[in-house]
């Protein structure tokens, strides 16, 4: 376990674990989400109605969701509650037992959902995108599964995923707030004592490179959606710190970022534009999303190609890098500001780390990429390597 102590009147628990829809099988896909919905729906100590007023009725919240990789339960609470957190979790993932008759209901809660992503084609471009880069692999498929797995799930289905997956060595329990470390580690230990069964898990393997593809699936859409994306290194790899720099860069949040001044500011060729890394435990992907009119889609696809080829052709000058790691160290320091997004930060990092991955440490990271870095990076992600997927 791992506990961050800060000075303020609300404190953050929970538990990372290195489970996600990458660890399901054929047959199973959509099951680890199903199952951080279904645990919250009774376990032998409670009905579905206990669980979701046991921190409500003091303040709290429960929350969970759901990646590719890792699944996090976790609540928010007032910092006197922190024994009342810790067993209600404890008794989510020791003790759930999915009641069929919540099954039943949760399962029309989650088709609902998938159906209202497929109504976003803005969500469902990136989801139908990854499921064509990362074909045939365990990457391949998306988090909220297909219609006929869902409806085949059982409870045992379930409680089978909990007890091979939800075990002590494949997850981490965090806490953050304004405790006492001896207090918070004797609550641990009482509460989530009771798990001790051992992991059945099948390896992950690193999906294959495919040929790369152009396509356009007509949707009978108004505006267009395209993302543009390329494999890149994994959350392991030292040379994702210049490639987060260079992220940030490209279509971060700041309204100054390449892409946006390029394509929105200078010739309005689209409302939204932005890029997003995700990193892998043995693989990553960056994407960059626009949505755009029709006639604007190949003109911002080559803005995006001329940018990417400048930069990695032709070093940052000492300012504009300096620049650019400002900026970047900036929005760690008030990203560090909010306390939820902090606890989530610090159970997945034990979780794949070992250790905190704090802001400082990043920053002094980011700080230390070179423009070579930059470069070599920016090499990576060229358009002769991408792959692009519109929606039109």
């Amino acid at each position: 376990m791992v506990f961050m102590p800060v000075a303020t009147d609300v404190a953050y628990c929970g538990l990372s674990i290195d489970a996600g829809s990458r660890d399901e099988q054929p047959g199973q896909y959509g099951l680890a989400h199903f199952v951080e919905h279904t645990i919250f729906k009774g376990t032998r100590h409670r009905r579905a109605w206990h669980i979701l007023n046991r921190m409500e009725r003091v303040g709290g919240e429960l929350n969970a969701y759901t990646t590719k990789e890792n699944t996090t339960v976790y609540s928010i609470f007032p910092c006197q509650y922190l024994d009342r957190a810790t067993e209600l979790i404890a008794d989510l993932v020791a003790y759930s037992t999915f009641p069929e008759s919540e099954i039943l209901r949760e399962r029309e809660v989650v088709l609902d959902e998938a159906a209202s992503y497929r109504d976003s084609p803005a969500e469902a471009v990136y989801d139908d995108f990854e499921d064509m880069v990362w074909a045939g692999s365990q990457l391949g498929h998306n988090i909220l599964g297909v219609e006929d797995d869902l409806r085949s799930f059982t409870g045992e289905d379930c409680h089978r995923h909990l007890s091979n997956l939800y075990v002590p060595s494949n997850m981490v329990f965090f806490v953050l707030g304004n405790l006492k470390p001896q207090v918070v580690f004797r609550t641990v230990e009482r509460h989530m004592g009771c798990l001790n069964h051992t992991l059945t898990k099948q390896p992950r393997v690193a999906p294959s490179l495919l040929p790369t593809f152009r396509r356009e699936q007509q949707m009978g859409l108004h505006q267009a959606h395209t993302v543009y994306g390329v494999p890149v290194c994994s959350m392991h790899d030292d040379s994702r710190y210049a490639l987060l720099l260079l992220n940030n860069m490209l279509g971060g949040p700041g309204m100054n970022s390449l892409l946006n001044i390029a394509i929105r500011e200078r010739r309005g060729y689209a409302y939204t534009v932005e890029s997003a890394a995700t990193l892998f435990s043995d693989c990553g992907i960056l994407q960059i999303y626009f949505g755009s009119d029709l006639c604007h889609v190949k003109p911002s696809i080559r803005v995006i190609g001329d940018i990417i080829d400048k930069l990695a052709s032709k070093p940052l000058s000492d300012k504009a890098l300096d620049a650019a790691k400002k900026q970047f160290v900036g929005q760690l320091t008030v990203a560090s500001d909010n306390n939820e997004a902090l606890a989530l930060s610090v159970g997945k990092s034990y979780l794949y780390y070992g250790c905190i991955d704090s802001n400082e440490a990043t920053a002094a990271r980011i700080t230390a990429v070179t423009a070579q870095q930059l470069m070599d990076v920016a090499a990576t992600i060229l358009p002769k390597r991408a792959s692009i997927l519109t929606f039109k």
